[in-house]
């Protein structure tokens, strides 16, 4: 059963400190008008006027506010009790307070946001305009209201003067605390830009205000921010003062994380704890998976077929040039993704109720992905992200247990996503620090710090100082020896990007576990393990001298037994194009042809494959093996049955690079007949089964 979906055309959801107010339709009747108006007005005055953990900001503001909303329900129910049928003369007034309560109950709703206080604490001058002019609404609308109704009763008119009299002369102005913290905050980060850390009791005093007093309720505040930095990208605003003033204030939230809180939290305190979010009957837990990596989805979206993946897998999915549904097996009639905001939603929640941070999704951060990322550091920003990340390193070499820890996992999460932040590990000498942390007998330690480096091999400097470092060794080490699953296939990831370099990918292959260890995990390994290999291992083979490695390994023996055992699953592809790889230099296309089977195997493939990069790979590994295996691995082929026919079919459908690679095989073909058929009999060569090829293979070689 696919996971529910939302509608194509469901709304964005609303950007904080927006106030999307909707009035209500023409010719409405005032009686249902009143009853929409008192049912708002009561969801306002039912907010916790006053209450610091409620309203850490604005408090008087919005007490007050919350006070008149109060009063309004009073007079309205009032109204409601002492007034059979309403006027139309009164829908003017009516609507005039339904906008203004629907704009209140937004910025109250903001202020008590969890997670966004800081941002709420900065933005408290426009907050309270905003308020002041929701206030002056109420009072105008009121002023509109025809006397008749007002004075339909004793109380009304009493209550109607006394609303009118509190919404004219009420004064809404950030609180004296509010406006320290402000200039507090401006004061820390002027020490920061002078690359001076500010006192703890200043900083401590800021978060005090915004009541941030846990490790979580700081990630809390800094994922906020964060996904209002990538709203700003994603409207095209990133050049603008706000995400500027976004940055700063990640960057003093995270020193904050970093040097303030000693452990990790990772539940929310009693205090301020939330009945945990539940998975609804009507979902099956297992929903909340990727159908294609099987892992929790951080991203969900929906395709035409109604099944809901993973954005990042499916996308992959498509890009390698799949066109059907991974579940269903139909053909996909088109490439859209419709986000599942329903699902995504749920997932939130639960993981938040838990004390998780929110996942990133793939529409997040990528702006810390882009080369103008450190642009958008102000000197402040960049000064406060150098303390923090001094401070980590610092805590890898002199730290307890506990502190390399959460240290380590700092570094985990800083920089998974941010070049900014990977240069500025690299550029703290944090490389070698990890790779001593590498043999901690703490499984958090070694499991963090393994994933550290792999975040940081993905920048040059990175790569660079871990080989410098003499680090290669111990990275193959883990991959064999790691305290988890995960932490070996992050090593092995490591190895990928090392390989990404000629010369690193040579002096890989020169450890003599390296090769053999890839190769193991792609025959035992779970299925990520497998993956991760498996283009580790291809990688490595851009060094010439690592074929004969991969074969003395058995790679061809493996790949080989995996290409039987799943031929229609994703790995097939990944095995196809290994093999291709493989089959570059003349021993390892010998050492294909030698494995009984696997011919065949690949011409079946061919044929079955839905894959376009799949097919492409394949055909390139035919043409390799035609090249080094002579005449009569050709005639080999052409005795194939159903190899022209799937030739012939990319020739008319398959990409450029495809068609160019049929061509040549087709055309090898029919230039070895053509050379070894007499003129005077044109009879068609008998086409020999599988297992007659495979015994035919043998003889050759």
């Amino acid at each position: 059963m696919p996971a529910p979906t939302p509608p194509r055309n469901q709304p964005k959801r609303r950007r904080p400190l927006a106030l999307p107010a909707v009035c209500p339709c023409e010719g409405i009747a005032p009686e249902p008008l009143l009853a929409s108006v008192v049912s708002l007005t009561a969801d306002v005055a039912s907010r916790r006027a006053g209450d610091a953990s409620a309203f850490p900001v604005l408090r008087r503001g919005t007490r007050q506010a919350v006070r008149l909303a109060g009063l309004l329900l009073a007079f309205l129910e009032e109204i409601q009790d002492a007034t059979a049928t309403l006027s139309y003369s009164a829908v003017v007034g009516l609507t005039e307070l339904h906008v203004a309560m629907q704009k209140m109950r937004f910025l109250l709703t903001d202020c008590a946001r969890r997670g966004g206080r800081l941002w709420v604490l900065v933005n408290a001058e426009l907050i309270a305009s905003e308020l002041r002019l929701c206030l002056g609404s109420v009072a105008a609308a009121m002023d509109v209201l025809p006397r008749c109704i007002v004075d339909a009763s004793v109380e009304s008119g009493e209550l109607g003067r006394l609303v009118s009299d509190q919404a004219w002369s009420v004064v809404v102005r950030p609180d004296a605390g509010d406006k320290l913290a402000v200039r507090s905050i401006r004061s820390i980060m002027d020490t920061f830009k002078r690359g001076v850390a500010p006192e703890a009791d200043d900083v401590m005093r800021v978060l005090r205000r915004i009541r941030v007093e846990s490790w979580f309720q700081c990630s809390e505040e800094i994922a906020y921010l964060d996904g209002e930095l990538s709203a700003r990208f994603d409207a095209g605003d990133e050049n603008s003062s706000e995400v500027v003033l976004l940055n700063n204030l990640m960057a003093f939230l995270v020193y904050c994380r970093v040097v303030l809180f000693d452990h990790i939290d990772s539940k929310q305190s009693d205090a301020t704890a939330v009945r945990p979010a539940t998975c609804p009957e009507w979902i099956r837990p297992e929903a909340l998976q990727c159908p294609i990596t099987l892992e929790l989805m951080t991203d969900p979206v929906t395709v035409s077929t109604g099944q809901t993946y993973d954005r990042a897998s499916i996308t992959r999915w498509m890009k390698a040039g799949c066109r059907t549904c991974p579940v269903t097996g139909e053909k996909l009639r088109t490439a859209d993704l419709v986000p599942n905001a329903a699902l995504c939603g749920i997932i939130e929640r639960m993981l938040l109720s838990n004390g998780v941070s929110l996942p990133e999704t793939s529409s997040r951060h990528h702006h810390g992905d882009a080369d103008s990322s450190a642009a958008t550091f102000s000197p402040s920003a960049t000064g406060a992200a150098r303390l923090a990340v001094s401070y980590i390193v610092g805590q890898f070499s002199t730290g307890s247990t506990e502190e390399r820890r959460k240290a380590t996992s700092e570094a985990r999460k800083l920089s998974k996503h941010s070049v900014f932040y990977r240069a500025l590990f690299v550029e703290a000498n944090a490389v070698p620090w990890l790779l001593c942390l590498l043999s901690c007998m703490d499984v958090s330690v070694q499991d963090n710090a393994v994933a550290s480096l792999l975040n940081l091999s993905k920048h040059p400097g990175g790569r660079t100082a871990l080989v410098e470092a003499g680090g290669i060794g111990l990275v193959v080490d883990i991959v064999n020896v790691g305290a988890k699953a995960e932490t070996q296939q992050n090593a092995v990831a490591i190895l990928f990007y090392l390989s990404s370099n000629a010369e690193y990918a040579e002096e890989i292959g020169r450890f003599p576990e390296a090769i053999p260890t890839l190769v193991r995990l792609i025959k035992e390994g779970a299925h990520r393990g497998r993956k991760n290999a498996m283009v580790s291992l291809y990688g490595l083979l851009q060094s010439p001298s690592n074929h004969a490695k991969a074969v003395a390994a058995g790679a061809v023996v493996v790949l080989a037994g995996l290409l039987s055992s799943d031929r229609d699953g994703d790995l097939a592809c990944d095995t196809v194009s290994l093999l291709a790889r493989i089959a570059e230099q003349p021993a390892g296309a010998q050492a294909v042809l030698a494995r009984a089977g696997l011919v065949a195997h690949l011409v079946e493939f061919l044929a079955a494959s839905s894959s376009r990069s799949g097919k492409d790979h394949c055909v390139g590994l035919l043409v390799l093996l035609c090249r080094h295996g002579g005449e009569k691995v050709v005639t080999l082929l052409g005795r194939m049955p159903g190899l022209m026919g799937s030739l012939h079919s990319l020739v008319a459908d398959g990409s450029p690079a495809t068609c160019k690679k049929a061509r040549s095989l087709i055309s090898m073909i029919h230039r070895h007949y053509e050379l070894t058929r007499p003129s005077s009999s044109p009879v068609p060569l008998p086409v020999p089964t599988p297992d007659a090829g495979d015994r035919f293979v043998r003889l050759v070689l």
